[in-house]
């Protein structure tokens, strides 16, 4: 909701997504400010023995509603050998900054965890969180028997806090394999292993999933308004400090999200989030590929239609009454898609692709998720009163 013009995250040189539109959601004024920033981070990496709990015939996955799936009893031997071997590909990040913008010195600024997930030639990349790395002129990881390794940044994505670095392979043994957040269920056992406090490695923590599909709104940009909807998976296992970039694990061993956040209130416990991996894995593409990551863009700014006094409403925008939700053109950018088919200010935006589109968010949520650089987007709008339809061809956000 609120203000929106796509120039303020052109900057988003770090992001991306991959999730599933949901029509009529808005961003409401519970703004978990600086959710996916420097709030108390996320669980981190573990590997779940194949037979905690049985597996669901993939025709039912996919209904948050359906039945939890059912827990069955293994040994404590058989959970501990799993859990051992996952320690080996988690990891700390350690973020070092100049105490003073003179100095070519370095100290510790901060930590977080961080999960290695792919081996390139002579390089292992370790996803974490923008918010770990952010303003570090030195990175470092903590490998599992603590040896501290020079690493590199390879890209962030501020919209999705997500982050890659690489380190030397030699130091790497296992990696995780990548799982299919798709097919979560709720009630299925999440159990993780982190760093919390920047010292207590390998913490185990277990929870169950809560939500594969949550709605959280985030502040990007800090004004206490919404500027973006965010798809995360909630779970109910340990998050402390220390946690962000780590990874939520299904019951059968696989990376199912990058954990990112939890509500820090003292009132609330329990309550802890991680994005996708089937948002993450597109991010992670781009960032190895280019660094960051590009976004595809209309070229205009927008307000939500909600914002706008009722006297503009009928005087100006000359809207019929039915017509309660979508996005006012604020302006539109020379040269680019929207001015090239005539998109004017004032235009009032119901629909994309015949989908409706409630407000400012909903608009941002279908092109990230939905639409990449090149392709074709019909956009049903108001103007003077009157319903059209153009369609355009999507540019870069860069």
């Amino acid at each position: 909701m609120g203000y929106y013009d796509e120039t303020d995250l052109r900057n988003d040189n770090h992001d991306h997504n991959n999730k599933r539109y949901n029509k009529g959601r808005r961003g409401g004024s519970h703004v978990l400010t600086g959710f996916i920033g420097a709030v108390i981070g996320a669980v981190t990496i573990s590997l779940v023995s194949p037979n905690l709990i049985n597996t669901t015939n993939e025709s039912e996955i996919g209904n948050e509603n359906q039945t939890p799936a059912q827990v069955i009893n293994v040994s404590r031997e058989d959970v501990t050998s799993t859990i051992q071997t996952a320690r080996k590909f988690v990891v700390g990040v350690n973020n070092y900054q100049s105490s003073n913008p003179f100095s070519m010195d370095t100290q510790e600024a901060g930590s977080g965890s961080g999960v290695i997930y792919k081996k390139v030639g002579n390089k292992a990349l370790v996803a974490t969180n923008n918010h770990v790395v952010s303003g570090a002129k030195q990175l470092k990881v903590k490998m599992a028997d603590g040896k501290l390794v020079d690493a590199k940044l390879v890209g962030t994505d501020e919209l999705l806090d997500l982050a890659v670095v690489a380190i030397d392979a030699k130091y790497v043994t296992n990696v995780a394999n990548l799982g299919d957040s798709e097919k979560i269920n709720v009630g299925e056992t999440a159990i993780a292993i982190g760093n919390p406090l920047g010292f207590l490695e390998s913490t185990v923590t277990q929870g169950i999933v809560s939500s594969k599909a949550r709605e959280i709104p985030q502040d990007i940009d800090g004004d206490g308004v919404a500027d973006y909807q965010t798809q995360v998976i909630q779970t109910d296992a340990a998050i402390n400090p220390g946690n962000s970039g780590g990874a939520l694990i299904n019951a059968k061993g696989e990376l199912i999200g990058i954990n990112s956040s939890k509500i820090a209130e003292q009132s609330v416990e329990g309550i802890g989030f991680a994005i996708p991996i089937n948002i993450a894995k597109p991010v992670f593409d781009q960032l190895e590929k280019f660094g960051e990551v590009t976004r595809p863009v209309m070229g205009v700014g927008l307000k939500a239609l909600e914002e706008i006094p009722q006297f503009n409403i009928e005087e100006s925008l000359k809207l019929p009454e039915s017509v309660t939700r979508g996005a006012v053109v604020t302006h539109v950018d020379p040269g680019t898609p929207a001015a090239k088919v005539g998109l004017q200010q004032l235009d009032v935006i119901v629909e994309l692709d015949d989908q409706p589109i409630e407000d400012v968010i909903a608009i941002r949520e279908y092109l990230y998720s939905h639409k990449k650089v090149g392709d074709k987007l019909k956009v049903t709008f108001y103007r003077d009163g009157k319903k059209q339809d153009l369609t355009l061809t999507l540019a870069s956000s860069n």
